[in-house]
């Protein structure tokens, strides 16, 4: 096999692969990162950068494997937009937290999001408690949104906080 073939096809999978283990470990990754988590993703670039080149330490091999990386994710994002389909298989979706005051406490468990958690994005959207909570949804870039039953709603943006260990990763 061609050498630089060999890298295309390497970086492809690697991406692939890198894709479908954020899908699996959820959108929680994506939220802001603690100092563990920039470990983490540099040790992981470390990880899969022999996975994509190989043996090639050349400057074009390391050009051709991020440039594969680049066309890659431009072309998912174009087919992402096209096709609600595989959107819905590679993206997850906006999870309800508190409907009409209401805590869902399913959700908040199998997203890993305290109540401590809940009620600190509460304030931080300026409101006092729970039940004065119309809406709260984790959306899908880690944010959770407050709307409250207020005419004069603060707009915020609340990150979470992931305290999450390496190997849980």
């Amino acid at each position: 096999m061609h050498p630089y073939l060999d890298i295309v096809l390497r970086s492809m999978t690697v991406y692939f692969f890198m894709v479908l283990a954020l899908r699996v470990f959820g959108k929680r990754e994506l939220s802001q990162l603690n100092s563990a988590d920039i470990v983490l993703i540099l040790l992981i670039s470390n990880s899969v950068q022999n996975a994509m080149v190989g043996n090639n330490t050349s400057l074009e091999g390391g050009i051709l494997a991020a440039l594969v990386l680049f066309l890659i994710n431009y072309f998912l994002k174009r087919v992402l937009n096209q096709s609600k389909a595989i959107k819905d298989l590679v993206l997850s979706k906006p999870e309800i937290l508190i409907h009409h005051g209401i805590i869902d406490y399913k959700a908040l468990t199998k997203l890993g999001i305290t109540s401590d958690e809940l009620d600190e994005a509460i304030r931080e959207h300026g409101v006092e408690n729970h039940k004065e909570v119309k809406l709260a949804m984790f959306e899908v870039d880690g944010n959770i949104s407050i709307i409250s039953g207020e005419n004069n709603i603060k707009q915020t943006h609340h990150k979470r906080k992931i305290h999450k260990t390496l190997n849980e990763f």
